[in-house]
């Protein structure tokens, strides 16, 4: 029961599955939802790995069409707008730091924006097929669990430029080796279901991504940890049928 507030506050952070708190959580237990990343992660594939189990016998496109569309309807579309404001972001920013960040707050998107969305939505739909035909399902579980793994080790190893938003309040109060050791614990079950290949590729998919925030915001923001998330994700699924 001790972490129990910190878990739903990871699964609301993370998913549109509904939560409900009397009372908000402090920033103790906002930090330490930091701890159960990876586990939503899993959830998150155990859902596809069941449904696409139940769908077995449907064709793989539209099989994989229906779990491209809970993916996102799970997720509620958070890390997509994310990357979508990070895409527009940085080429309207023109490598300016305070453009790209006002950018970033502004709702609309462009075309550049919509393209890379469609790329990678069609690269883990066009993945999603692969692993299908094979009715290897468990190795849908894989890049939801990399990708929220690898996300607390972004957030808490990177300066966060808005310092009065949420992520900012969470990374403060997380407690550092235990969030370490948990990550630490979903790499390893997804290096069981997966590769180390796989793995490998997604960290240093990370590591170049940090590298570009570091070097034109000094930092992260929500956008940016988002669109980081849905691209390690695709870059994982991809890599799982190709490696």
């Amino acid at each position: 029961m001790k972490y129990l507030s910190s878990a739903l506050l990871a699964l609301q952070f993370l998913t549109r599955i509904p939560v409900k708190f009397s009372e908000y959580p402090d920033q103790k237990s906002q930090g330490e939802s930091l701890l159960f990343y990876p586990l939503i992660g899993l959830l998150i594939g155990l859902m596809l790995s069941v449904v696409a189990l139940l769908l077995q016998n449907a064709p793989a496109l539209l099989s994989a069409a229906i779990l491209l569309a809970l993916w996102v309807l799970i997720t509620g579309a958070l890390h997509l707008d994310g990357l979508a404001d990070s895409c527009d972001a940085w080429i309207g920013g023109h490598g300016d730091k305070q453009r790209t960040l006002d950018i970033m707050q502004d709702p609309a998107s462009g075309p550049i924006a919509v393209v890379m969305v469609l790329c990678t939505l069609l690269l883990k739909f066009t993945a999603m097929v692969a692993i299908l035909q094979q009715q290897q399902y468990w190795l849908l579980m894989v890049a939801p669990l990399v990708a929220r793994s690898l996300l607390p080790l972004l957030l808490l190893l990177t300066p966060y430029v808005r310092k009065k938003g949420i992520g900012a309040i969470m990374v403060a109060n997380a407690p550092k080796n235990a969030v370490f050791i948990s990550c630490a614990g979903g790499l390893l079950l997804a290096l069981m279901l997966g590769s180390m290949t796989v793995i490998l590729v997604a960290a240093i998919g990370l590591i170049g991504l940090r590298s570009l925030m570091i070097k034109r915001l000094d930092g992260l923001t929500g956008d940016t940890a988002g669109a980081s998330l849905e691209l390690v994700e695709m870059l994982t699924i991809v890599m799982l049928v190709i490696s």
